[in-house]
């Protein structure tokens, strides 16, 4: 399966980036998944649901399915997080996977960057970062760069990084 990854510090689009990337290479008849990485608790089910009760009470999955769509939910509980490779194996077979977050995993990424975050590029850092979509022109980069807005740029770039176009 081919990987990529979408970086950035908070509030530099990332989360716009990828779903603007899905539609695009979507749109090109590829077929896409995505992971994100989340560094807060999350839950996909609410207190008082079935789901809930059932992981409440110790269930270690608890596979919510219905005619649209079915949800595999796994607690951790004292585990450590799985690292992202073992995560991926648990995907059914796509043409590619865009990864949100993870930055610091050794998989190619492209780094979403705005003036207004006021942080650092990883880019400048960090060799797996292949490239950078910023909402300014950054003089001095040694990877291709690409205006945030041009998802149809960036969407080639990485197609073309993974071999499928």
């Amino acid at each position: 399966m081919n990987v990529y990854g979408i970086v950035g510090w908070k509030n530099s689009g990332k989360t716009t980036l990828v779903e603007r990337l899905v539609s695009e290479i979507t749109g090109r008849g590829f077929t896409v998944s995505t992971v994100k990485h989340a560094h807060h608790a999350f839950d996909v089910d609410h207190e008082g649901k079935d789901s809930f009760r059932h992981r409440v009470a110790g269930a270690s999955e608890v596979l919510l399915a219905s005619r649209n769509r079915w949800a595999l939910m796994h607690e951790i509980r004292d585990d450590a997080e799985p690292p992202l490779s073992e995560l991926l194996e648990k995907l059914s077979p796509v043409d590619l996977v865009l990864i949100e977050g993870y930055k610091r995993d050794s998989h190619a990424k492209v780094e979403a960057h705005r003036a207004e975050t006021k942080q650092g590029l990883l880019a400048t850092e960090d060799a797996t970062v292949t490239a950078v979509a910023s909402n300014y022109v950054v003089d001095g980069l040694s990877v291709p760069q690409f205006d945030l807005d041009d998802v149809t740029g960036i969407a080639s770039y990485i197609l073309k990084e993974v071999g499928l176009e």
